[in-house]
């Protein structure tokens, strides 16, 4: 049977349009894609790259009066929200623009509408036209939940903080995790009154427990009034603002109120399950090791598995699907051992287990340095650092990995390839210290401060 195209992609994020460009570009495949929204998906559009603009143009405040500090006659100015956000969607722009042209310079042909699955072959799409094609790739990813209450239409989430109109004065952010905790430093340091709520005990579930406890510790410090184990009642309109009741039996007026409690795979209403491709609770797309569905021509990856929901996880997943599809070389991506970057303030990086979960799985010792940081404290500020290894009694691996520090993404790339190659601690310890750094503590740490 002959098909219209060897490989239909639905949806124009990092993961599918990899996909689609490395299959067409490299095996000559016939590739098209289909996006309802803008292409860049997730990241690109409404995640790490506009935020990460928002967490530079809010580290500027702090950056004056370290300046005074330094002997620099700098005065603070007040921050241009309309300035800043004209320049951050041209940038957005610009960034679309260019996976636009990768997918066209590799001979992908796309189409701006949502497609659908009709059966394991063929994919329609919105204006009703039907496309066969020999493997169909599910590449739609998340999008963020805000859970049903009294008033939760009010709510805006991390897709529209990219488009206020004005920065709010009073705003409460809702929510523990990575989303939530850097949009509180954000909004914090462009002047924004920030209120925090979270349900569970602890920022930051399912990070090393003494990281997440020094994160949650600075923010309190940088001036975020953060409330744990508390969650919003309900919320209504007054005038301009929103009413909020909360469980700790506070009631407050904000601007504005994000949620970020969660976001849930892409999958509603593309007519998978139907040809009985199988999803999980909250909607993943159940696939085997290769992100093959249980439909042998449909694949999935990216966030709408919700396997690991990162950028460059998606990608690799995108190029191991085009590995072991069109060039006959059946590749799994490798989930383990992922360095990651939290961009709170202050930032956060982790490879590898957490103290509790290697305690857990064999006897460790814990090497643990926190100490005020020579620029920082120069400046006279108060904030502290972590540098915290964990490390096998049996082998001497290193298990683990967690920075806490300005720069703490670059630093945990570095020390992300060490760890996933197997470096011992006695390998750390016999790399010469970059003085004076702060990562020279990484290797520095003579005595264990645990053991567990």
């Amino acid at each position: 049977m002959s098909f219209d195209y060897d490989l239909f992609v639905i949806g124009g994020g990092s993961g599918g349009v990899r996909a689609a460009r490395v299959a067409a570009g490299d095996t000559g495949a016939k590739v098209a894609l289909a996006e309802e929204d803008r292409y860049g998906g997730t990241c690109v559009i409404r995640g790490c790259v506009p935020k990460k603009l928002m967490v530079f143009a809010s580290e500027y405040s702090g950056m004056v009066e370290d300046a005074q500090s330094y002997g620099w006659d700098i005065q603070p100015g007040a921050f241009n929200w309309d300035a800043f956000k004209g320049k951050l969607h041209a940038e957005l722009d610009r960034l679309e623009g260019i996976y636009r042209n990768i997918l066209k310079n590799n001979g992908v042909e796309s189409f701006d509408q949502r497609a659908t699955v009709v059966d394991p072959h063929t994919v329609e799409l919105a204006d009703g036209t039907r496309k066969t094609a020999k493997h169909i790739l599910v590449a739609t990813g998340g999008w963020p939940t805000i859970p049903e209450f009294p008033g939760s239409d009010l709510a805006i989430t991390s897709n529209e903080i990219f488009h206020l109109d004005e920065l709010p004065k009073k705003m409460l952010i809702v929510g523990g995790g990575y989303i939530a905790c850097e949009f509180a430093g954000i909004m914090n340091g462009l002047g924004v009154e920030v209120t925090q709520y979270y349900r569970g005990a602890q920022i930051l579930r399912g990070f090393d427990d003494e990281a997440r406890g020094l994160v949650s510790e600075e923010m309190c410090q940088n001036g975020i009034d953060l409330h744990l184990g508390t969650n919003v009642l309900e919320m209504s309109k007054e005038g301009d603002q929103i009413r909020v009741k909360a469980t700790n039996g506070d009631e407050n007026l904000f601007d504005q109120v994000m949620y970020a409690t969660g976001r849930n795979p892409n999958s509603t209403g593309l007519g998978l399950e139907a040809l009985g491709v199988e999803l999980g609770r909250k909607g993943e797309i159940k696939v085997d090791q290769y992100s093959q569905t249980g439909v042998p021509s449909i694949y999935a990856i990216g966030d709408v598995t919700d396997r690991v929901n990162l950028t460059p996880v998606a990608i690799r997943e995108g190029m191991a699907f085009v590995e072991t599809v069109f060039k006959g070389n059946p590749t799994s991506p490798d989930h383990d051992l992922i360095p990651t970057a939290i961009f709170t303030q202050p930032e956060m990086g982790t490879v590898g287990l957490s103290e509790e979960e290697a305690a857990e799985q064999e006897p460790i010792e814990v090497y643990a340095t926190s100490f005020k940081p020579m620029q920082q404290s120069f400046a006279g500020r108060s904030a502290r650092v972590l540098m915290k290894l964990i490390v096998s009694k049996a082998t001497r691996k290193v298990l683990g990995c967690h920075i806490v520090a300005p720069g703490a993404g670059e630093m945990i790339q570095l020390a992300g390839i060490a760890v996933k190659m197997g470096a011992t601690k006695e390998d750390f310890d016999r790399t010469v210290a970059v003085h004076p750094t702060m990562s020279e503590e990484l290797v520095t740490m003579k005595q264990p401060v645990r053991s567990a």
